[in-house]
């Protein structure tokens, strides 16, 4: 059973976000003995976010390391950008958001397999932020208006469209942007008027409302979405096939990631503070403060996950139903 918690409010403090830039990699060497795994060094790519919280506490804590695995972490801009290198063997493990991962399946036919849930999305964790100025106080004066996203079709995209449809506005009726706009730049987009209103997660939404004042007009938990299923991990169904041993390490150490990461806070901040500078997703000490958190389950809920490509397929993402069964399979 997943248990919620509550979540402390952010206090009126100046939050400067650094922004990612490029890929970063963060080398923790495992322990010497193999314990029969197939491999001992494993490139893993995972968004550096509070998403991702979980892998962040087991590398902070030297799980993977207690089950004889060295990770070489890659902070990944989304799951997006590194699918198709992970297909080509780039990486054997990456982490990000479903809606990707789905479209890739479905649309090139990738053979993805998910081995682990990562998050699942709470109450204050990602909203629609206005500026404090603005005449648009409620969705529906949303209509028109150009909402900011940061690319086009991806989860930020899905979790808005739902949240409107939920209240009575067509998404048809709303602009967003052609082109990505970055989180680190979105604030600043709004605050310059280039966008009315912007989907923001944590800890970008905490920078925004201390920066600019920014305010939220709606959160983004709720209805279709609420308790949503955000990120995950994934691997190629031929790796798993290849390294059922090396896969049952990383699993084990994940799990008591996520368990730390969904029930001591302290242990999420200290772990986001110490990766290794801004572009492998260190977040500083007053940002990891009052960032808000997610659910870490442990394991996969299937009927949870259908969730994901059921809202995609009512959203237009996908045209045809999907069965998210297709890439789930048999785990060590």
């Amino acid at each position: 059973m997943i248990m919620a918690r509550l979540r402390p409010l952010a206090p009126a403090i100046a939050i400067v976000l650094l922004a990612v830039a490029g890929c970063g990699r963060v080398v923790i060497i495992g322990g010497s003995s193999a314990g029969g795994l197939e491999e001992t060094h494993l490139n893993v790519a995972v968004v550096p976010a509070v998403d991702s919280a979980g892998f962040f506490v087991a590398l902070h804590e030297g799980l993977f390391a207690k089950e004889g695995l060295a990770i070489n972490y890659t902070a990944a801009t989304s799951s997006d950008t590194v699918i198709d290198q992970q297909v080509a063997g780039e990486y054997d493990i990456t982490g990000g958001n479903y809606v990707s991962y789905i479209q890739h399946v479905v649309d090139d036919h990738q053979p993805l397999q998910i081995i682990a849930e990562g998050s699942v999305m709470q109450q204050g964790d990602q909203a629609i932020y206005t500026m404090p100025d603005s005449k648009i106080k409620t969705l529906a004066q949303l209509k028109g208006h150009l909402v900011g996203i940061n690319a086009p079709g991806n989860i930020n995209y899905l979790l808005t469209a739902a949240v409107l449809t939920e209240n009575g506005i067509s998404v048809k009726s709303v602009r967003f942007p052609t082109q990505p706009i970055p989180f680190p730049d979105m604030a600043g987009e709004l605050a310059a008027g280039k966008i009315a209103a912007a989907a923001l997660p944590e800890p970008f939404a905490t920078a925004a409302e201390e920066q600019y004042g920014a305010v939220e007009l709606a959160d983004l938990d709720q209805g279709a979405t609420q308790n949503f299923p955000v990120l995950g991990y994934v691997a190629t169904k031929s790796w798993v096939q290849q390294h059922p041993n090396t896969l049952k390490a990383f699993l084990a150490a994940l799990e008591q990631g996520q368990e730390i990461a969904d029930t001591s806070r302290s242990a999420v901040e200290q772990a986001m503070e110490s990766l290794d500078g801004p572009q492998n997703g260190q977040v500083p000490p007053v940002v990891a403060a009052v960032m808000a958190l997610n659910i870490y389950p442990i394991g996969i809920d299937q009927v949870r996950l259908q969730r994901v490509p059921d809202v995609m397929l009512q959203f237009g993402l996908l045209r045809t139903p999907f069965n998210i069964g297709q890439m789930l399979g048999p785990l060590p």
